[in-house]
């Protein structure tokens, strides 16, 4: 099994294979936001494609929101899009070399793009950008999907012996505000760092 390499989710870009893109934020991430007060928290948003959410954060006011993505394309399509998305915020890089701090990470179809034996690692990873307390909040499919390319699925037993060690679960249930293709099948979790 393989990372699937930057060169892969290039082609991806390029061939316009990006099923995981659904045009705009998605509502479980969007409503957490809106109830979000501290406008200076300083959020991570890894794999982030085309950013959706990301430009709902910037456009509601969270200056100190940064991407990262391995492949130009996602970007190139951001700056299309939102020319003033700050180009600061945008880190073209390998989320596993990727070293400063976070308030908060946001997951939206970043776990499921990795190959499944990389899931340790991206645990581990998330608690280390977390500055204390911080947390890591967003959706996992909650169905198999495919075994052989990404997206890579499971479910709520098969993810949380990963999460347990190094994470308070505050909410890892099932999204009740999922887009209707996706109504039934995404977990929404919000996890503490611990110390």
């Amino acid at each position: 099994m393989t990372s699937f390499d930057k060169n892969y989710w290039q082609e991806r870009w390029e061939s316009a294979e990006t099923g995981w893109d659904i045009g705009y934020a998605s509502t479980p991430l969007t409503e957490y936001i809106d109830q979000l007060t501290d406008t200076n928290i300083k959020i991570l948003i890894p794999g982030c494609g085309n950013a959706y959410e990301g430009e709902y954060l910037i456009k509601k006011g969270f200056k100190n929101t940064y991407l990262i993505d391995i492949a130009p394309g996602a970007f190139e399509n951001l700056k299309k899009r939102f020319p003033t998305f700050p180009e600061e915020n945008m880190i073209l890089g390998d989320f596993f070399e990727h070293t400063k701090n976070y308030d908060l990470i946001f997951e939206q179809t970043f776990f499921c793009a990795l190959s499944p034996e990389l899931r340790g690692a991206y645990v581990e990873k998330m608690h280390d950008l977390l500055k204390d307390q911080g947390k890591l909040v967003g959706v996992l499919f909650n169905t198999p999907l495919f075994e052989d390319h990404p997206p890579f699925g499971g479910n709520k037993a098969e993810y949380l012996p990963y999460f347990e060690e190094l994470f308070d679960i505050l909410h890892f249930e099932t999204a009740h505000n999922s887009i209707k293709p996706r109504t039934g099948t995404e977990l929404f979790i919000e996890l503490k760092k611990k110390a």
